[in-house]
Protein backbone atom coordinates (compact mmCIF):
# COMPACT_ATOMS: atom_id res chain seq x y z
CA UNK A 1 0.00 0.00 0.00
CA UNK A 2 1.35 3.40 -1.02
CA UNK A 3 1.38 5.92 1.85
CA UNK A 4 1.15 8.79 -0.64
CA UNK A 5 -2.15 7.35 -1.84
CA UNK A 6 -3.40 7.37 1.77
CA UNK A 7 -2.35 11.00 2.10
CA UNK A 8 -4.21 11.94 -1.08
CA UNK A 9 -7.36 10.09 0.03
CA UNK A 10 -7.28 11.78 3.44
CA UNK A 11 -7.00 15.22 1.87
CA UNK A 12 -9.91 14.50 -0.49
CA UNK A 13 -11.97 13.38 2.50
CA UNK A 14 -11.20 16.66 4.26
CA UNK A 15 -11.81 18.84 1.20
CA UNK A 16 -14.85 16.99 -0.14
CA UNK A 17 -13.71 17.22 -3.75
CA UNK A 18 -10.78 16.39 -6.01
CA UNK A 19 -10.34 19.98 -7.19
CA UNK A 20 -10.10 21.44 -3.67
CA UNK A 21 -7.69 18.68 -2.64
CA UNK A 22 -5.63 19.42 -5.74
CA UNK A 23 -5.19 23.04 -4.66
CA UNK A 24 -3.96 22.00 -1.21
CA UNK A 25 -1.70 19.17 -2.41
CA UNK A 26 -0.40 21.10 -5.45
CA UNK A 27 -0.99 17.95 -7.47
CA UNK A 28 -3.02 17.53 -10.65
CA UNK A 29 -6.56 16.19 -10.28
CA UNK A 30 -5.97 13.17 -12.60
CA UNK A 31 -3.00 12.08 -10.46
CA UNK A 32 -5.07 12.24 -7.27
CA UNK A 33 -8.00 10.45 -8.89
CA UNK A 34 -5.74 7.69 -10.22
CA UNK A 35 -4.08 7.26 -6.81
CA UNK A 36 -7.43 6.83 -5.08
CA UNK A 37 -8.59 4.29 -7.67
CA UNK A 38 -5.33 2.36 -7.20
CA UNK A 39 -5.84 2.43 -3.42
CA UNK A 40 -9.43 1.18 -3.74
CA UNK A 41 -8.32 -1.60 -6.09
CA UNK A 42 -5.45 -2.58 -3.82
CA UNK A 43 -7.65 -2.81 -0.72
CA UNK A 44 -10.78 -4.09 -2.43
CA UNK A 45 -13.05 -1.39 -0.99
CA UNK A 46 -14.91 1.65 -2.29
CA UNK A 47 -13.60 4.63 -0.34
CA UNK A 48 -15.69 7.41 -1.88
CA UNK A 49 -19.16 7.86 -3.33
CA UNK A 50 -18.78 10.08 -6.38
CA UNK A 51 -21.80 12.32 -6.89
CA UNK A 52 -22.77 15.82 -7.96
CA UNK A 53 -21.93 17.15 -4.50
CA UNK A 54 -18.38 15.90 -4.72
CA UNK A 55 -16.60 13.04 -2.99
CA UNK A 56 -18.31 11.58 0.09
CA UNK A 57 -16.83 8.82 2.24
CA UNK A 58 -18.51 5.42 2.30
CA UNK A 59 -18.75 3.61 5.68
CA UNK A 60 -15.66 1.60 4.66
CA UNK A 61 -13.96 4.84 3.65
CA UNK A 62 -14.67 6.43 7.05
CA UNK A 63 -13.10 3.42 8.75
CA UNK A 64 -10.05 3.54 6.47
CA UNK A 65 -9.56 7.27 7.09
CA UNK A 66 -9.37 6.64 10.83
CA UNK A 67 -6.49 4.24 10.17
CA UNK A 68 -4.92 6.73 7.73
CA UNK A 69 -4.98 9.53 10.32
CA UNK A 70 -3.28 7.28 12.85
CA UNK A 71 -0.64 5.97 10.42
CA UNK A 72 0.23 9.36 8.90
CA UNK A 73 0.19 11.01 12.30
CA UNK A 74 2.69 8.50 13.67
CA UNK A 75 4.93 8.98 10.63
CA UNK A 76 4.85 12.74 11.15
CA UNK A 77 5.85 12.27 14.79
CA UNK A 78 8.79 10.08 13.81
CA UNK A 79 9.98 12.58 11.19
CA UNK A 80 9.67 15.52 13.58
CA UNK A 81 11.48 13.73 16.35
CA UNK A 82 14.46 12.51 14.33
CA UNK A 83 14.76 15.42 11.89
CA UNK A 84 13.93 18.36 14.12
CA UNK A 85 14.37 17.03 17.63
CA UNK A 86 10.78 18.03 18.34
CA UNK A 87 9.55 16.89 21.78
CA UNK A 88 7.14 13.99 21.58
CA UNK A 89 3.53 15.08 21.83
CA UNK A 90 1.41 13.62 24.58
CA UNK A 91 -1.91 12.25 23.37
CA UNK A 92 -5.17 11.76 25.17
CA UNK A 93 -8.14 10.04 23.52
CA UNK A 94 -11.56 9.04 24.75
CA UNK A 95 -14.89 7.93 23.22
CA UNK A 96 -17.98 8.78 25.25
CA UNK A 97 -21.79 8.85 25.15
CA UNK A 98 -23.52 12.19 24.59
CA UNK A 99 -23.56 13.43 28.18
CA UNK A 100 -23.22 16.92 29.63
CA UNK A 101 -21.49 15.84 32.83
CA UNK A 102 -18.75 14.23 30.69
CA UNK A 103 -18.32 17.25 28.40
CA UNK A 104 -18.10 19.45 31.52
CA UNK A 105 -15.41 17.10 32.83
CA UNK A 106 -13.48 17.49 29.57
CA UNK A 107 -13.60 21.29 29.84
CA UNK A 108 -12.37 21.16 33.46
CA UNK A 109 -9.68 18.66 32.45
CA UNK A 110 -8.31 21.00 29.78
CA UNK A 111 -7.92 23.73 32.40
CA UNK A 112 -5.44 21.49 34.28
CA UNK A 113 -3.09 20.97 31.32
CA UNK A 114 0.49 22.19 31.16
CA UNK A 115 2.13 23.95 28.19
CA UNK A 116 3.72 20.70 26.94
CA UNK A 117 2.91 19.58 23.35
CA UNK A 118 -0.42 17.76 23.44
CA UNK A 119 -3.25 16.41 21.27
CA UNK A 120 -6.69 15.53 22.63
CA UNK A 121 -9.22 13.40 20.74
CA UNK A 122 -12.78 13.43 22.12
CA UNK A 123 -15.47 11.52 20.24
CA UNK A 124 -19.16 11.23 21.13
CA UNK A 125 -20.71 8.02 19.85
CA UNK A 126 -22.64 4.92 20.89
CA UNK A 127 -21.33 1.94 22.87
CA UNK A 128 -20.71 -0.26 19.83
CA UNK A 129 -18.45 2.28 18.12
CA UNK A 130 -16.70 3.07 21.39
CA UNK A 131 -15.74 -0.57 21.85
CA UNK A 132 -14.68 -0.78 18.19
CA UNK A 133 -12.55 2.37 18.48
CA UNK A 134 -10.78 1.00 21.56
CA UNK A 135 -10.08 -2.35 19.89
CA UNK A 136 -9.31 -1.31 16.32
CA UNK A 137 -8.40 2.39 16.32
CA UNK A 138 -6.11 4.60 18.33
CA UNK A 139 -8.46 5.43 21.20
CA UNK A 140 -7.23 4.54 24.68
CA UNK A 141 -10.24 5.22 26.93
CA UNK A 142 -13.96 4.79 26.40
CA UNK A 143 -17.19 5.23 28.34
CA UNK A 144 -20.08 3.01 27.32
CA UNK A 145 -23.72 3.44 28.36
CA UNK A 146 -26.41 0.79 28.64
CA UNK A 147 -29.51 -0.16 30.68
CA UNK A 148 -28.51 -1.78 33.97
CA UNK A 149 -30.47 -4.96 33.21
CA UNK A 150 -28.14 -5.63 30.25
CA UNK A 151 -25.09 -5.59 32.53
CA UNK A 152 -24.39 -9.30 32.01
CA UNK A 153 -24.46 -8.96 28.20
CA UNK A 154 -21.87 -6.20 28.24
CA UNK A 155 -19.60 -7.73 30.84
CA UNK A 156 -19.54 -10.99 28.88
CA UNK A 157 -18.55 -9.08 25.72
CA UNK A 158 -15.92 -6.99 27.52
CA UNK A 159 -14.37 -10.11 29.06
CA UNK A 160 -14.28 -11.81 25.65
CA UNK A 161 -12.56 -8.75 24.13
CA UNK A 162 -10.03 -8.52 27.00
CA UNK A 163 -11.24 -5.08 28.02
CA UNK A 164 -11.00 -3.73 31.55
CA UNK A 165 -14.07 -1.97 32.91
CA UNK A 166 -14.93 0.21 35.90
CA UNK A 167 -18.30 1.65 36.89
CA UNK A 168 -18.51 5.42 36.56
CA UNK A 169 -22.12 5.91 37.69
CA UNK A 170 -25.70 4.66 37.67
CA UNK A 171 -28.49 7.14 36.92
CA UNK A 172 -32.03 7.56 35.62
CA UNK A 173 -32.83 9.74 32.64
CA UNK A 174 -34.62 13.03 33.19
CA UNK A 175 -36.85 14.83 30.69
CA UNK A 176 -35.57 18.16 29.38
CA UNK A 177 -37.66 20.74 27.55
CA UNK A 178 -37.91 24.48 26.85
CA UNK A 179 -38.79 26.64 29.86
CA UNK A 180 -41.71 27.84 27.68
CA UNK A 181 -43.05 24.32 27.14
CA UNK A 182 -46.32 23.37 28.77
CA UNK A 183 -44.44 20.39 30.21
CA UNK A 184 -42.27 22.79 32.22
CA UNK A 185 -45.37 24.09 34.00
CA UNK A 186 -46.44 20.66 35.24
CA UNK A 187 -45.59 19.60 38.77
CA UNK A 188 -45.49 15.95 37.74
CA UNK A 189 -44.66 14.41 34.36
CA UNK A 190 -45.90 11.02 33.21
CA UNK A 191 -45.34 9.04 30.02
CA UNK A 192 -48.84 9.97 28.86
CA UNK A 193 -47.93 13.67 29.00
CA UNK A 194 -45.20 13.17 26.41
CA UNK A 195 -47.27 11.49 23.70
CA UNK A 196 -48.46 14.68 21.97
CA UNK A 197 -44.99 16.23 21.95
CA UNK A 198 -41.99 15.75 19.63
CA UNK A 199 -39.19 13.62 21.00
CA UNK A 200 -35.58 14.42 20.11
CA UNK A 201 -33.85 11.04 20.03
CA UNK A 202 -30.89 9.01 18.84
CA UNK A 203 -31.28 6.00 16.58
CA UNK A 204 -28.19 4.07 17.61
CA UNK A 205 -28.84 1.96 20.74
CA UNK A 206 -26.60 -1.10 21.10
CA UNK A 207 -26.49 -4.21 23.27
CA UNK A 208 -24.40 -7.25 22.25
CA UNK A 209 -26.45 -10.23 21.02
CA UNK A 210 -29.70 -8.21 21.09
CA UNK A 211 -31.38 -7.39 17.77
CA UNK A 212 -31.35 -3.64 16.94
CA UNK A 213 -35.08 -3.71 16.18
CA UNK A 214 -35.81 -5.02 19.66
CA UNK A 215 -33.62 -2.35 21.24
CA UNK A 216 -35.28 0.44 19.27
CA UNK A 217 -38.65 -0.88 20.43
CA UNK A 218 -37.49 -0.73 24.05
CA UNK A 219 -35.76 2.64 23.84
CA UNK A 220 -38.28 4.36 21.56
CA UNK A 221 -41.78 3.01 22.33
CA UNK A 222 -44.58 3.50 19.83
CA UNK A 223 -46.57 5.86 22.07
CA UNK A 224 -44.66 8.88 20.77
CA UNK A 225 -45.46 9.29 17.08
CA UNK A 226 -43.23 12.29 16.22
CA UNK A 227 -39.44 12.15 16.56
CA UNK A 228 -36.40 14.08 15.37
CA UNK A 229 -33.18 12.05 15.26
CA UNK A 230 -30.04 14.10 15.84
CA UNK A 231 -26.51 13.22 16.89
CA UNK A 232 -24.84 16.55 17.69
CA UNK A 233 -25.54 17.81 21.19
CA UNK A 234 -25.53 21.54 20.46
CA UNK A 235 -28.17 20.96 17.75
CA UNK A 236 -30.30 19.10 20.27
CA UNK A 237 -30.21 22.00 22.70
CA UNK A 238 -30.99 24.51 19.95
CA UNK A 239 -34.04 22.48 18.94
CA UNK A 240 -35.24 22.22 22.52
CA UNK A 241 -34.76 25.95 23.01
CA UNK A 242 -36.46 27.08 19.82
CA UNK A 243 -39.30 24.55 19.61
CA UNK A 244 -41.38 24.43 22.78
CA UNK A 245 -43.15 21.25 21.64
CA UNK A 246 -39.96 19.15 21.83
CA UNK A 247 -38.50 17.13 24.69
CA UNK A 248 -35.55 14.79 25.17
CA UNK A 249 -34.47 12.08 27.59
CA UNK A 250 -31.04 12.92 29.04
CA UNK A 251 -28.62 12.09 31.80
CA UNK A 252 -28.85 14.96 34.34
CA UNK A 253 -27.74 18.29 32.84
CA UNK A 254 -25.79 20.94 34.82
CA UNK A 255 -27.74 24.08 35.73
CA UNK A 256 -25.42 26.42 33.80
CA UNK A 257 -26.15 24.55 30.55
CA UNK A 258 -29.90 24.61 31.24
CA UNK A 259 -29.74 28.37 31.83
CA UNK A 260 -27.66 28.94 28.69
CA UNK A 261 -30.30 27.34 26.46
CA UNK A 262 -33.40 28.29 28.45
CA UNK A 263 -34.24 24.70 29.38
CA UNK A 264 -35.87 22.89 32.29
CA UNK A 265 -35.29 19.27 33.33
CA UNK A 266 -37.77 17.20 35.31
CA UNK A 267 -38.11 13.67 36.58
CA UNK A 268 -40.76 11.47 35.01
CA UNK A 269 -42.52 9.59 37.80
CA UNK A 270 -43.23 6.62 35.51
CA UNK A 271 -39.57 6.15 34.61
CA UNK A 272 -37.75 3.58 36.76
CA UNK A 273 -35.13 2.39 34.25
CA UNK A 274 -31.56 2.69 35.51
CA UNK A 275 -28.69 3.30 33.09
CA UNK A 276 -25.01 2.62 33.65
CA UNK A 277 -21.92 4.49 32.41
CA UNK A 278 -18.81 2.30 32.43
CA UNK A 279 -15.18 3.24 31.75
CA UNK A 280 -13.32 0.78 29.49
CA UNK A 281 -9.77 0.33 28.20
CA UNK A 282 -7.62 -2.48 26.88
CA UNK A 283 -6.31 -5.12 29.25
CA UNK A 284 -2.62 -4.44 29.84
CA UNK A 285 -2.90 -0.76 28.93
CA UNK A 286 -1.11 1.39 31.50
CA UNK A 287 -3.05 4.54 32.30
CA UNK A 288 -1.06 7.69 31.59
CA UNK A 289 -0.93 10.71 33.88
CA UNK A 290 -3.34 12.44 31.50
CA UNK A 291 -5.74 9.48 31.69
CA UNK A 292 -5.63 9.57 35.49
CA UNK A 293 -6.18 13.33 35.55
CA UNK A 294 -9.24 13.02 33.29
CA UNK A 295 -10.70 10.18 35.37
CA UNK A 296 -10.27 12.26 38.53
CA UNK A 297 -12.08 15.22 36.99
CA UNK A 298 -14.75 12.90 35.57
CA UNK A 299 -15.48 11.50 39.04
CA UNK A 300 -15.71 15.04 40.43
CA UNK A 301 -18.17 15.96 37.69
CA UNK A 302 -20.21 12.83 38.33
CA UNK A 303 -20.51 13.62 42.04
CA UNK A 304 -21.52 17.20 41.25
CA UNK A 305 -24.14 16.60 38.57
CA UNK A 306 -25.43 13.01 38.74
Amino acid sequence: MNLLHLKYALEVAKAGSLSKASETLLTAVPNISRSIKDLEANLGVVIFDRNTKGMELTPEGEELMEYAKSILGQLEQIENFYKNGTPKKQKFSVCVPRASYISHALADFTNTLSDAPLEIFYKETNSQRTIKNILEHDYKLGIIRYPEYYDKHFKTLLDEKNLCYELVCDFMYTVVMSKDSELAEQNEIRYSDLIKHIEIAHADPYVPSIAPAKLLKEELPDDVERRIYVFERASQFELLNRNKDTFMWVSPIPDDLLDRYGLVQKRCVDNTKVYRDVLIYREGYKLTELDKAFITVLCDSKRKYI
